[in-house]
Protein backbone atom coordinates (compact mmCIF):
# COMPACT_ATOMS: atom_id res chain seq x y z
CA UNK A 1 0.00 0.00 0.00
CA UNK A 2 1.44 3.31 -1.02
CA UNK A 3 0.61 6.24 1.52
CA UNK A 4 1.79 9.61 0.63
CA UNK A 5 4.15 11.38 2.91
CA UNK A 6 2.28 14.28 3.54
CA UNK A 7 -1.48 14.85 3.82
CA UNK A 8 -3.92 17.80 3.53
CA UNK A 9 -7.17 18.29 5.53
CA UNK A 10 -9.20 16.53 2.65
CA UNK A 11 -7.39 13.73 2.81
CA UNK A 12 -7.65 13.60 6.58
CA UNK A 13 -11.02 13.71 6.39
CA UNK A 14 -10.88 10.72 4.03
CA UNK A 15 -9.14 8.88 7.10
CA UNK A 16 -11.04 10.28 10.11
CA UNK A 17 -14.78 10.50 10.80
CA UNK A 18 -14.00 13.48 12.63
CA UNK A 19 -15.56 17.31 11.43
CA UNK A 20 -15.67 20.54 12.79
CA UNK A 21 -15.60 21.37 15.76
CA UNK A 22 -13.69 18.27 16.81
CA UNK A 23 -11.08 17.22 14.11
CA UNK A 24 -8.19 18.70 15.99
CA UNK A 25 -5.80 17.92 13.00
CA UNK A 26 -5.15 19.93 10.05
CA UNK A 27 -2.20 18.74 8.00
CA UNK A 28 0.22 15.68 8.23
CA UNK A 29 3.53 17.03 7.63
CA UNK A 30 5.17 13.20 7.43
CA UNK A 31 4.20 9.65 7.61
CA UNK A 32 6.26 6.56 8.02
CA UNK A 33 3.98 3.29 7.50
CA UNK A 34 3.70 1.54 11.09
CA UNK A 35 6.20 4.05 12.44
CA UNK A 36 5.55 7.73 13.06
CA UNK A 37 3.41 10.84 12.55
CA UNK A 38 3.86 14.02 12.41
CA UNK A 39 0.46 16.42 12.53
CA UNK A 40 -0.45 19.98 12.86
CA UNK A 41 -3.39 22.02 15.01
CA UNK A 42 -3.45 25.63 14.17
CA UNK A 43 -5.27 26.77 17.40
CA UNK A 44 -6.91 30.55 16.25
CA UNK A 45 -8.62 32.40 18.42
CA UNK A 46 -11.83 31.48 16.97
CA UNK A 47 -11.95 27.95 18.45
CA UNK A 48 -15.25 26.89 20.27
CA UNK A 49 -14.03 25.79 23.38
CA UNK A 50 -11.76 28.82 24.16
CA UNK A 51 -15.76 30.69 25.00
CA UNK A 52 -15.58 28.75 28.03
CA UNK A 53 -12.06 27.84 28.75
CA UNK A 54 -11.09 30.88 29.48
CA UNK A 55 -12.73 33.99 28.59
CA UNK A 56 -10.11 36.40 30.20
CA UNK A 57 -7.38 33.63 29.57
CA UNK A 58 -7.86 31.15 26.93
CA UNK A 59 -6.54 27.93 27.10
CA UNK A 60 -6.47 25.31 25.28
CA UNK A 61 -7.99 22.39 27.13
CA UNK A 62 -5.41 19.94 27.89
CA UNK A 63 -8.00 16.64 27.33
CA UNK A 64 -8.01 18.10 23.64
CA UNK A 65 -4.59 18.22 23.20
CA UNK A 66 -4.62 14.65 24.50
CA UNK A 67 -7.07 14.27 21.68
CA UNK A 68 -5.35 15.78 18.92
CA UNK A 69 -2.45 13.45 19.55
CA UNK A 70 -4.89 10.58 19.68
CA UNK A 71 -6.41 11.78 16.16
CA UNK A 72 -2.80 11.91 14.58
CA UNK A 73 -2.06 8.22 16.21
CA UNK A 74 -5.36 7.21 14.46
CA UNK A 75 -4.17 7.95 11.16
CA UNK A 76 -1.30 6.51 11.73
CA UNK A 77 -2.97 3.12 12.68
CA UNK A 78 -5.58 2.98 9.90
CA UNK A 79 -2.98 3.98 7.26
CA UNK A 80 -0.25 1.23 8.50
CA UNK A 81 -2.46 -1.40 8.94
CA UNK A 82 -3.58 -2.88 4.88
CA UNK A 83 -6.66 -5.24 6.63
CA UNK A 84 -7.63 -1.60 7.82
CA UNK A 85 -8.86 -1.04 3.99
CA UNK A 86 -12.68 -1.97 4.33
CA UNK A 87 -13.09 1.85 5.75
CA UNK A 88 -12.66 0.62 9.91
CA UNK A 89 -12.61 2.95 12.80
CA UNK A 90 -10.36 3.87 15.43
CA UNK A 91 -11.21 3.99 18.62
CA UNK A 92 -9.67 5.40 21.59
CA UNK A 93 -9.51 2.43 24.35
CA UNK A 94 -7.12 4.72 27.00
CA UNK A 95 -3.98 7.48 27.75
CA UNK A 96 -1.50 6.62 30.67
CA UNK A 97 1.20 8.82 31.76
CA UNK A 98 -0.70 11.96 30.54
CA UNK A 99 1.54 14.85 31.12
CA UNK A 100 0.76 18.98 30.22
CA UNK A 101 3.89 21.06 30.36
CA UNK A 102 2.90 24.25 29.12
CA UNK A 103 -0.65 26.17 27.99
CA UNK A 104 -1.60 26.31 24.47
CA UNK A 105 -3.18 29.55 23.50
CA UNK A 106 -4.55 31.33 20.69
CA UNK A 107 -2.40 31.49 17.79
CA UNK A 108 -0.27 28.94 18.53
CA UNK A 109 0.74 25.60 16.38
CA UNK A 110 0.58 22.61 17.53
CA UNK A 111 2.78 20.07 16.54
CA UNK A 112 1.73 16.43 16.91
CA UNK A 113 4.15 13.67 16.90
CA UNK A 114 3.19 9.93 17.65
CA UNK A 115 5.72 7.08 17.34
CA UNK A 116 4.24 3.32 17.38
CA UNK A 117 5.11 1.50 20.92
CA UNK A 118 3.45 -1.72 19.93
CA UNK A 119 1.22 -2.54 17.29
CA UNK A 120 -0.88 -5.43 15.77
CA UNK A 121 -4.00 -6.21 13.59
CA UNK A 122 -6.12 -4.44 16.11
CA UNK A 123 -4.50 -2.75 18.96
CA UNK A 124 -1.71 -0.03 19.10
CA UNK A 125 0.02 1.55 21.70
CA UNK A 126 1.95 5.04 20.68
CA UNK A 127 3.80 7.42 22.51
CA UNK A 128 2.39 11.35 21.71
CA UNK A 129 4.30 14.62 22.41
CA UNK A 130 2.92 17.82 21.16
CA UNK A 131 4.64 21.05 20.80
CA UNK A 132 4.77 24.52 20.44
CA UNK A 133 7.41 25.22 18.26
CA UNK A 134 10.54 23.43 20.05
CA UNK A 135 8.87 23.27 23.59
CA UNK A 136 7.46 20.35 24.54
CA UNK A 137 3.42 21.25 26.01
CA UNK A 138 1.63 17.46 26.54
CA UNK A 139 3.15 13.95 26.30
CA UNK A 140 1.45 10.64 26.40
CA UNK A 141 1.12 7.19 25.88
CA UNK A 142 -2.12 6.52 23.35
CA UNK A 143 -3.66 2.92 23.51
CA UNK A 144 -6.08 2.66 20.42
CA UNK A 145 -8.09 -0.56 18.62
CA UNK A 146 -8.99 -0.70 15.18
CA UNK A 147 -12.16 -2.17 13.41
CA UNK A 148 -15.85 -2.23 12.89
CA UNK A 149 -18.12 -0.35 15.15
CA UNK A 150 -19.62 -3.90 16.16
CA UNK A 151 -16.45 -5.18 17.10
CA UNK A 152 -15.56 -3.19 19.49
CA UNK A 153 -18.53 -3.01 22.09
Amino acid sequence: MTVPENLSLEDIKRILPHRYPFLLIDRVLSFRLGKSIVGLKNVTCNEPFFQGHFPDRPIMPGVLIAEAMAQAGGILALLSTPENLGNPSVFLMGLDKVRFRQPVLPGDQLRLEVATIRSGKKFWKMQGKAFVNDTLVAEGEIMAAVGQEGEMG
